[in-house]
């Protein structure tokens, strides 16, 4: 497995695990894939030298760190373990706590990465880095990454924290190439990493789904789906069938491929089995043409799907929103708070 070199993390494979899935009836995985499935998969990933794997606090909720730390069990000391804190109210002693809690619910004394999961619209970073800080100087976490951040937030972080935020987790796929623009070349200019997630759009790059072929369950609600937006992609996944098919491999995997062309950059697929996992794994090994990546990055640059969210900061709210209007009245003491 092919990996890049992190400050503070060390190698990082370039096709990592996403489990934010692990424990989530939603996907439809239920309580036998939490026993069984997920740590199989986690395994396997093992042995094909992942040594990336991103979890969250509030996936599951708690549930998903659990499994992940059980399956990795021994091992779980020997990998980039990733995991996130919800920022509502991120106060230094509240950071703390939730840290406490997803290094509990892993089972280890270090996180290597803790990321926070999105903007808070109220409060500003330099209130959620003191604590962040405050765990990397005690060493009780490896490196401070940030998710779903606009470059300018990106930066404001830095400055917050005083040395380099290392990591910005963000959706970034041919169907969300917005990172080309900025936040890519910023990693790359400053030896930092961005991670992609959703870098298959929940399947809509693995080209079975079409006008006459909408998938159900979760992904009947994105919108990405919607009729509109599935004639839109027909040119993007109409080159990317063509890549794929020259390679001899899926377009999911091309379509991977190309996300490891970008510089700085690593995916965090989900799994729903070790097949999946090992389809995914495969595309690390494959090499696609310089012409190859030009041509999917203009048929990327060209989708422009309907009624999506346009910005990443925007999409982070809209994520957020139902757990922010329930955090109102914190929010409100923060506001108060902030102007002392």
């Amino acid at each position: 497995m092919r990996s890049l070199t992190v400050d503070g993390l060390g190698p990082v494979s370039r096709i990592g695990l996403g489990t934010w899935q692990f424990g989530s009836r939603e996907w439809g995985y239920g309580d036998d894939y939490a026993d069984a499935g997920a740590t199989a998969i986690v395994r396997r990933a093992l042995e094909l030298g992942i040594t990336l794997f991103d979890t969250a606090e509030v996936h599951g909720p708690g549930k998903s760190e659990r499994i992940l730390g059980a399956a990795l069990g021994e091992q779980r000391d020997d990998v980039v373990l990733a995991s996130k804190v919800l920022p509502i109210a991120p106060f230094p002693k509240l950071v703390r706590k939730a840290w406490q809690g997803s290094a509990q619910r892993l089972g280890v004394r270090r996180i290597p990465l803790y990321q926070v999961h999105q903007p808070n619209p109220v409060v500003p970073d330099t209130v959620t880095m003191k604590g962040m800080g405050a765990l990397l100087d005690e060493g009780r976490i490896g490196a401070v990454g940030v998710s779903n951040y606009t470059l300018d937030r990106w930066r404001l972080a830095d400055e917050a924290l005083g040395r380099p935020v290392i990591s910005n987790q963000v959706e970034f796929s041919l169907a969300a190439a917005g990172p080309l623009d900025d936040l890519v070349p910023f990693a790359e200019a400053e030896d930092r990493l961005v991670i992609a997630y959703s870098p298959l759009a929940q399947g809509l790059l693995g080209g079975k789904y079409g006008v006459d072929n909408r998938p159900g369950g979760v992904r009947a609600m994105n919108k990405l789906f919607g009729t509109e937006n599935l004639r839109r992609v027909e040119p993007l996944l109409a080159v990317l069938r063509e890549v794929a098919d020259a390679h001899h491999v899926a377009p999911a995997q091309a379509a991977l491929a190309w996300l490891l062309a970008q510089p700085r950059t690593v995916a965090i697929p989900g799994a729903s089995s070790v097949e999946q996992l090992e389809f995914n794994a495969a595309a690390a090994d494959l090499d696609l043409a310089a012409d190859e990546v030009a041509a999917l990055t203009a048929a990327a640059r060209a989708f422009d799907p309907q009624s999506t969210v346009s910005t990443l900061a925007e999409r982070a709210k809209e994520e957020a929103g139902p757990l922010l209007e329930r955090a109102t009245p914190v929010l409100d003491r923060v506001r108060q708070a902030l102007k002392r």
